[in-house]
């Protein structure tokens, strides 16, 4: 196996495996804080102040729109879908909103599917737990329940060696060889006590080190990238940055996905921790400043399209739910929404093609029956970056 050369031992250093044709070179991660401790010149002085206001700002948008819950519903959605991405799951955001996704699941939407069920249910937790090994257990087993991976022990860590390289590879191709069982334990419990530290490290840099450090000691036999991408937006919740999860990066993960993983190579071969902190800040400031946007551009999307309803004669209530409904679900049937809302067909048929006829709503099917329509506004702002 060729292995590449640790040239400085400050983020941790290869340990020999066994021996003869067996052996191999597995990492072990040495506890945060690094020592020496993180350097913070002014170009990251600067990235943070700026990480830190936008932060602000979007957490103070987000408490002022009206729809919070909605969109949070939303952005949870897209997030799911491009940690998914990142690990090869095939899907893309209409097949998530599809209205048949019950009957049309498959292992890539369920991978999806079961991200948003674990972040909602970690979120839920910290209500009793702290952050900590536990959550991530139970987390875990959300997010593997019936999906590729099932079989991987869903809630424990692992019992075995794992390894990071091609697909059909093994440990002589590995790209990267996390610690070995019992080092994995000691390094997790040390990350546990590290993440609940009271210290005086900025929590922005913080969440830079804990990511890198979860996905260094790769504790999981699956599941890893999304559990540690997801702990990102976990740990703003705890250190009270946000109070609800509207802040995701790994659209800019994606997108910069060769940097992503050679910044993490370079902190465990060189030691590297400045030049991957002023990655994950620059991630921070990107994916702020878009969801801010995003924000506001959903809230004046409804302002713009609640006053074309209220300007309309007659009796609009219907209409009010209809567009409430679909700013959740942007993709409809009728006969669906009919039963959502309660209402009779015909009423809702009424409803959507008056909001077709706003030029609101869109039919995308050219059939005579279940005929599907978009909220296509609102799919086009969270449709950005979401493309296989």
């Amino acid at each position: 196996m060729e292995v590449v050369e640790i040239k400085s031992e400050r983020a941790g250093k290869n340990i020999n495996v066994l021996s003869g044709e067996m052996s191999y070179k597995a990492f072990e991660p040495a506890p945060l804080p690094p020592l020496p401790h993180i350097k913070i010149d002014d170009e990251m002085t600067f990235l943070l102040s700026k990480a830190h206001r936008l932060v602000g700002r979007l957490d103070g948008i987000s408490e002022q729109i009206p729809n919070i819950d909605l969109f949070v519903a939303m952005y949870v959605r897209k997030e799911a879908l491009l940690s998914s991405q990142i690990e090869g799951t095939q899907a893309t955001l209409d097949d998530i909103l599809d209205p048949d996704i019950e009957e049309n699941t498959n292992l890539d939407v369920a991978d999806v599917v079961n991200y948003i069920k674990a972040m909602q249910f970690a979120i839920s937790r910290l209500q009793e737990l702290p952050l900590c090994n536990r959550l991530f257990k139970e987390t875990h087993v959300v997010l593997m329940e019936g999906v590729r991976g099932q079989e991987k022990s869903p809630g424990e860590f692992r019992r075995s060696q794992n390894w990071i390289g091609p697909q059909g590879g093994n440990l002589k191709n590995a790209v990267f060889v996390p610690p070995t069982v019992e080092p994995m334990e000691k390094a997790m419990s040390d990350l546990e006590k590290f993440m609940n530290a009271d210290d005086e490290i900025d929590p922005l840099i913080k969440a830079g080190l804990i990511h890198y450090q979860f996905e260094t000691i790769h504790p999981f036999l699956d599941g890893n990238g999304r559990i540690g991408r997801m702990l990102i937006t976990l740990w703003m919740i705890v250190q009270q940055l946000l109070k609800c999860p509207v802040l995701y990066i790994s659209y800019f993960f994606k997108r910069n996905r060769i940097e992503y993983y050679d910044r993490l190579t370079d902190v465990r071969t060189k030691g590297h921790f400045e030049e991957w902190i002023r990655f994950f800040l620059n991630a921070v400031v990107d994916s702020a400043s878009d969801a801010c946007n995003t924000i506001n551009e959903l809230t004046n999307l409804h302002k713009v399209n609640y006053a074309r309803i209220e300007a309309l004669r007659g009796r609009k209530d219907t209409l009010f739910r209809l567009l409430n409904y679909i700013e959740n679900n942007p993709i409809i049937y009728i006969a669906k929404t009919a039963q959502a809302l309660g209402l009779q067909y015909n009423t809702v048929a009424k409803a959507v093609e008056k909001l077709v006829g706003l030029e609101i709503m869109k039919e995308t099917t050219s059939f005579k029956r279940n005929r599907r329509f978009s909220y296509t506004q609102y799919l086009d702002y969270l449709r950005k970056d979401t493309q296989l």
